[in-house]
């Protein structure tokens, strides 16, 4: 079955290295679906295909295992990936205000990517920093003790350290 023989968008050749690192390892599709999405950003359908061809797992079977895991994307995320903590600690100390500030800057919610591609935001269920509650991380950076006011101002940042990367 070739999956791209109408839709191939993805580069597959990207992969090669990863389902070859792992095409004798038993077990190792979570594995090979995390390195997916580390060189694409998210799992295309193209990519799901074409890693059940190479490995002989059925479609379904790998649809079935990356969609039971929330750790894989299904769609482009943001240059800025935000996750905010909305576990106990982060709750009770106001994951809501600092989520409704978020909305506010940036116009999107839970799941949502801004016109612009810069920012998806992503409700997670612990980040496992209770004691700087409440807390965000920004791809690798987190941002802990947030404060309405603090989290306006870190966006209102990025996007201008983005807008002077692109000059």
């Amino acid at each position: 079955m070739d999956c791209c023989k109408n839709s191939c968008n993805s580069d597959l050749t990207l992969l090669e290295d990863t389902l070859n690192k792992y095409k004798s390892v038993e077990g190792s599709l979570i594995a090979i679906l995390q390195g997916a999405q580390e060189i694409y950003g998210y799992l295309p359908i193209d990519v799901i295909y074409h890693i059940a061809e190479q490995t002989g797992i059925k479609p379904a079977k790998v649809m079935g295992v990356a969609t039971f895991y929330t750790q894989f994307r299904f769609q482009p995320v943001g240059k800025y990936l935000i996750m905010l903590c909305q576990g106990t600690a982060c709750h009770v100390n106001g994951s809501d205000r600092i989520e409704q500030a978020i909305t506010e800057e940036l116009g999107i919610t839970d799941g949502q990517t801004t016109e612009d591609g810069l920012f998806t935001l992503k409700n997670v269920a612990c980040l496992g920093c209770c004691s700087l509650s409440p807390v965000m991380m920004i791809n690798d950076e987190t941002y802990g003790t947030l404060t309405p006011d603090s989290t306006k101002k870190i966006l209102k940042q990025l996007k201008k350290d983005a807008q002077e990367g692109e000059q």
